[in-house]
């Protein structure tokens, strides 16, 4: 959790130096242009102002929820952010581990599923012997809890 957090972070201060620093010098290099009607130095510069606006508002708003992540209430015998699930895949007879995490650290091609995904969410809060079924792109998939480790044992 401290990586997303010190992700997020960093983003924010590029974007941070690029609003404050770098787009301030473009807008006025595109001024001196002439006319601002017809100068698409100066739009683009003012799009990308615009932009880079809106993204350090939406990092600002995650790095806060990241915050606010409270561990003494992830659950210890159950699945829960930062747990490792190994399941079986009963229509394929195939095993499978997946790693509940956070959207920013989500990487489905390395088994890394966010809490927020169909997968994880129908994985958080099950234990061991748990059933359940999550609607996929192939059709429904029916999966059979084998083990949960949960990150009060993969921390420690």
């Amino acid at each position: 959790m401290i990586d997303i957090k010190k992700k997020l972070q960093d983003e924010i201060t590029i974007l941070e130096h690029e609003l404050h620093v770098e787009l301030p010098k473009e807008i006025l290099k595109a001024r001196a242009h002439g006319d601002l009607s017809e100068n698409a130095e100066y739009h683009a510069a003012k799009d990308r102002q615009g932009f880079v606006n809106a993204r350090l508002g939406q990092l600002r708003k995650r790095l806060a929820e990241v915050s606010m992540i409270d561990f003494t209430k992830i659950p210890r015998d159950r699945a829960g952010l930062g747990s490792i699930v190994v399941v079986l895949d009963t229509g394929r007879d195939e095993e499978m581990t997946y790693h509940l995490v956070t959207t920013e650290e989500a990487d489905a091609a390395n088994g890394r599923v966010s809490t927020t995904s169909p997968i994880g969410r129908a994985l958080l809060g099950k234990k061991v012997g748990d059933e359940v079924k999550v609607m996929s792109p192939g059709g429904v998939k029916e999966l059979e809890i084998l083990k949960v480790t949960t990150i009060h044992e993969v921390v420690e």
